[in-house]
């Protein structure tokens, strides 16, 4: 989806691909058949944006077959859809029945990040649309923040400078400009926005910028206005955001509320959990671990890394932070000229929902997938932006 900003610039809109996860190009085929076009058909809409998410198996065969990688355009043309942005934080097995710590491996201390996120670049320049010159992919903050000394830290900045050079190099051969966004996330080495900034300012490339996930911003507690104004004065870029709402927890002392948050506790994804006390921020790993126990305080609120639907937020004793979302939008987008181009629902968790919230048929989760992005849509237009065809 499209929309022309005041200043006469287009912002893209798009849904993460990664909800319906496939590791082989086969798998990635049949997801644009299956899910992407009858999201775009529900949306009544000519044009459908979606952020692709292409497991490392399936881009090292669009990156070994030129005649598949040609097939994969036309097939995204032919049912309607367009893609400037791709997912590139998983690296595999974002489908396995259990994710957890497993989404970040490899790390940016592995040349096996760099060399993914290379092809990616590649494959996105030849997928962009024709009229399209700048794409962007979200990444990896880095690591994990255990076994991350000074050593594997040098090596991911190193590894993070070869890339914005071949960046520079891929545009001065397909005239396409190719960004990459690393997406701070709780339990991470870049945890917050502000994690960002000495890292990012240190590579002093405009190649490398940070996406803001407001589900992630809103689980560390931070303030949205603060942090998106100390990107700014760091001369730190968002060329990507991520449009997604946390589980918000008030009274997480209360027994009906502890209860409520236990049907949220899952094995797939890690579920980071936080607390914000005079004395700092607290957390945990996981949902579980902050309900077992006394390992988070509960004087006040909780939020937990649980990418919650847009437009169905918990009921009641819970509820999700798409006020943060608001904040957020409003703040990048509403201004005289836009901080972002690239906004993309990402709420890969609708099949980890509570039993009775999950969809149970293709149609359903389409249903839900399209009433994400009407939400989207109508708070964009509301700012004041123009949906095109």
């Amino acid at each position: 989806m499209r929309f022309r900003h005041p200043d006469g610039s287009t912002v893209h809109l798009a849904y993460c691909t990664n909800v319906h996860p496939a590791e082989t190009l086969d798998g990635v085929l049949a997801q644009l058949r299956d899910h992407c076009e009858p999201v775009r058909r529900r949306l009544g809409r000519d044009r459908l944006g979606i952020g692709l998410w292409l497991a490392r198996r399936a881009a090292r065969t669009l990156v070994d077959d030129p005649a598949r990688l040609r097939g994969l355009r036309s097939e995204l043309d032919r049912r309607g859809l367009e893609v400037v942005t791709l997912n590139g934080f998983p690296y595999d097995g974002f489908g396995s029945d259990e994710v957890k710590y497993r989404v970040y491996k490899p790390d940016w201390a592995d040349p096996e990040r760099l060399a993914y996120t290379t092809d990616l670049a590649r494959l996105l320049a030849a997928l962009l649309p024709d009229d399209v010159t700048e794409g962007t992919i979200s990444t990896l903050p880095l690591a994990w923040r255990t076994a991350y000394g000074a050593e594997a830290a040098r090596t991911a900045h190193a590894a993070l400078a070869t890339l914005a050079r071949r960046l520079d190099a891929l545009e001065e051969l397909t005239g396409k400009s190719i960004r990459i966004a690393l997406e701070p996330e709780p339990g991470c080495t870049v945890e917050t926005t502000a994690d960002a900034i000495a890292p990012v300012a240190a590579l002093a490339s405009d190649r490398i910028g940070v996406c803001v996930d407001t589900c992630h911003l809103a689980t560390s507690f931070e303030d949205p206005l603060a942090a998106l104004a100390a990107l700014a004065a760091a001369g730190v870029t968002v060329p990507k955001t991520q449009l997604s709402a946390a589980l918000h927890a008030e009274q997480p002392h209360l027994p009906e509320v502890r209860a409520a948050l236990g049907a949220f506790a899952e094995p797939r994804f890690l579920h980071q959990t936080r607390t914000r006390t005079a004395a700092g921020l607290h957390g945990t790993d996981d949902l579980d671990e902050a309900l077992a126990g006394g390992a988070l305080p509960d004087g006040g609120p909780w939020r937990a890394h649980f990418h919650v639907p847009l437009h169905a937020p918990p009921a009641p004793p819970l509820t999700s932070t798409l006020d943060v979302l608001r904040t957020v939008l409003a703040a990048l987008v509403a201004v005289a000229e836009p901080r972002t181009r690239h906004l993309e629902v990402e709420t890969y968790t609708w099949q980890a929902l509570p039993a009775e919230l999950r969809p149970r048929t293709r149609g359903r989760l389409a249903d839900g997938i399209a009433a994400e992005l009407v939400l989207a849509r109508d708070l964009l237009t509301d700012l004041g932006l123009k949906e095109l065809p």
